[in-house]
């Protein structure tokens, strides 16, 4: 096997093995992008813990045949993509939002998003899956509303108790005088 066959077998089985492990997959064409404003978008995926790259169609369509469930992305495997692998559904839109809205651009452009099955295709997709909240977010919603109706008992149950213990306090006092 040549150096260049060896090198594609690699991405390709890098790529594959991405696509098996991460639940959220954006796919973006990027072009018209500078290399100073990709190296920004890219900087800032990784400052949001997101797996991003530019790839080869061919690679990626032959990594994704050997992914079970996910074929579904390979039409939108034309012209300039690159990936975004994530486990939040959220964190890659708002990066993507916010630099486009920051830099001004209307590229990079979503082409898709698949998220844990389902495909997000349409242009206001983005915009819609920047508002989702991150897992982190819903879990301290979910212990919030959980932690809610014992913090009122139990400030139910300390409110009496101290008027109660107010009341024999002036009880008290005044048998003293």
């Amino acid at each position: 096997m040549s150096k260049n066959r060896a090198e594609k077998a690699e991405i390709i089985e890098q790529i594959g093995e991405k696509l098996n492990e991460f639940p959220i997959i954006y796919l973006t064409n990027f072009e018209g992008l500078t290399v100073a404003q990709s190296n920004d978008l890219r900087g800032r995926f990784r400052e949001a813990g997101v797996d991003y790259q530019v790839t080869k169609n061919t690679l990626a369509r032959l990594a994704l045949d050997r992914v079970e469930g996910k074929d579904a992305l390979d039409e939108f495997f034309s012209g300039p993509t690159a990936i975004a692998f994530s486990e939040d559904p959220a964190k890659p839109a708002r990066v993507l939002q916010d630099f486009l809205e920051e830099e001004e651009l209307d590229r990079p452009e979503l082409k898709v998003a698949w998220i844990e099955g389902d495909l997000y295709d349409d242009p206001e997709a983005l915009d819609t899956l920047a508002e989702l909240k991150s897992r982190e977010e819903l879990i301290g919603e979910i212990i919030g509303r959980l932690q809610a109706p014992a913090q009122n008992l139990v400030g139910g149950l300390q409110g009496p108790g101290q008027r109660l213990s107010g009341l024999l306090q002036s009880l008290a006092e005044e048998e003293e005088e």
